[in-house]
């Protein structure tokens, strides 16, 4: 890969437990840490390894396109999110 890429994604953080999890979309790369921020940290270090893994292997374009990503003016570009929603599902009687 030459010259520089831009990648966009989307950043989940929810707790579980004494932990906060990130997780990076449509990436689908999942990091974790004691707070919000390092939480964050440690996910923008996972997905620049996961990206930087991919153009070593000569995957990246593949990776992005089956993750929706667009190519755009030099830039890769998620795909646009409609919404973001919370659901319950009922089990039972």
């Amino acid at each position: 890969m030459s010259g520089t890429v831009n990648i966009e994604y989307t950043v989940h953080i929810w707790m579980e437990g004494n932990q906060f999890i990130a997780h990076a979309m449509p990436l689908d790369v999942m990091s974790a840490g004691p707070s919000p921020d390092e939480a964050r940290k440690a996910l923008d270090e996972a997905v620049h390894l996961f990206l930087v893994t991919a153009a070593d292997h000569g995957t990246l374009e593949e990776v992005l396109q089956e993750a929706g990503y667009e190519l755009r003016q030099g830039s890769w570009v998620s795909p646009s999110w409609v919404a973001t929603e919370r659901h319950t599902a009922v089990i039972g009687g």
